[in-house]
């Protein structure tokens, strides 16, 4: 049994949000009596930590500890218009319109403020769960106290609107010629693989990947991201196949106990790179950070396969079958 090894790399670039302008992330802040705040987003978490992001930004903008935010259920009878959870888009556009509607909330909490503490509202800050005079900062008052006397006493709101998207990009009727991505993330990864010359079996041993998020507003969700994407990306490029005889449907997988994904035991050492270059646009500088974690793999992979066998796969996934007749000098069975 001979066993080879090479290492591949590939890099990705991936764009934020729609193309093409639009895509409008919409976000209500309100505050209660008690200084906790309730944030209406329509962005749907699926699992990338989208509500974790809202609350941090909500408590960054508010000055309230994280867990005095709450982000509501989404429901489309009374949630706020989003476009919706995809492209990569949901920490740039609703991040940004968590930004303006808390601005706004936290402009209104400043008026109330102000009058309790005799002074004008653009000398304050909102800190530590308080309200604080900016060169003063023996003078503060608690923001319940705020939310209590505003809600109470004033017959005031603390609430704000959000509203973010991308402008529309203008293109030039004569040469076509415009700006359809207004965001640019970038990525690679570097695989190194060991490949069994008699049987074509190819074996992940590490995965480095290194992706541009602009700013981690969250670095543990950011590094799981990364993980999640190699495993997916894994599972791409050794594993999942629709038709491995197309186009005929012999031998197709006809549910989830046929169709192969990577489980954990499947994984290869992982090593997730967090590099932070900043967005002109984006919340704090954040990037879109979900699906190109996942396109770098399978390139880095074959290119490793080359580089341990000398055969280039060109057809995925790399299936053992695939990888022997490339080495038998024969052509892919289809």
């Amino acid at each position: 049994m001979a066993k080879k090894r090479g290492k591949g790399i590939a890099a990705v670039w991936y764009s934020t949000g729609m193309s093409g302008g639009g895509d409008p992330s919409q976000v209500v802040v309100k505050m209660r009596p008690d200084g906790s705040v309730d944030v209406l987003i329509g962005s749907v978490d699926i699992g990338q930590g989208a509500r974790t992001i809202v609350r941090q930004i909500a408590a960054q903008e508010l000055g309230v500890p994280i867990e005095k935010v709450n982000v509501t259920a989404v429901d489309s009878d009374s949630s706020p218009l989003d476009t919706g959870t995809f492209a990569s888009r949901v920490t740039h556009q609703t991040g940004n319109a968590t930004i303006l509607a808390a601005r706004e909330a936290r402009q209104v909490l400043f008026e109330v403020a102000g009058a309790q503490l005799g002074v004008a509202p653009d000398r304050l800050v909102a800190e530590n769960d308080r309200i604080v005079v900016r060169d003063a900062p023996e003078q503060a008052i608690p923001i319940a106290d705020v939310a209590g006397q505003a809600t109470w006493a004033d017959r005031k709101i603390i609430a704000g609107r959000g509203a973010y998207g991308w402008p529309v990009a203008e293109v030039d009727p004569d040469t076509g010629e415009g700006e359809p991505l207004h965001n640019m993330a970038y990525g690679s990864t570097v695989a190194e693989v060991e490949v069994d010359t008699d049987t074509g079996e190819v074996r992940v041993l590490k995965l480095v990947s290194a992706y541009d998020c602009g700013k981690a507003i969250n670095p543990l969700l950011v590094e799981g991201q990364i993980d999640g994407g190699a495993a997916g990306g894994l599972g791409s490029a050794l594993m999942e196949e629709l038709h491995p005889y197309y186009p005929t449907l012999d031998h197709h997988p006809t549910g989830f106990f046929s169709y192969m994904i990577p489980t954990a035991k499947d994984l290869p050492e992982l090593d997730a790179v967090v590099v932070e270059m900043g967005s002109r646009t984006g919340p704090y500088g954040a990037k879109g950070i979900g699906e190109m974690t996942a396109n770098s793999q399978a390139p880095a992979i074959i290119n490793a396969i080359h580089d341990a066998v000398g055969v280039w796969i060109t057809d995925l996934p790399a299936t053992s079958e695939k990888v022997l007749r490339a080495l038998q000098g024969k052509p892919p069975r289809g």
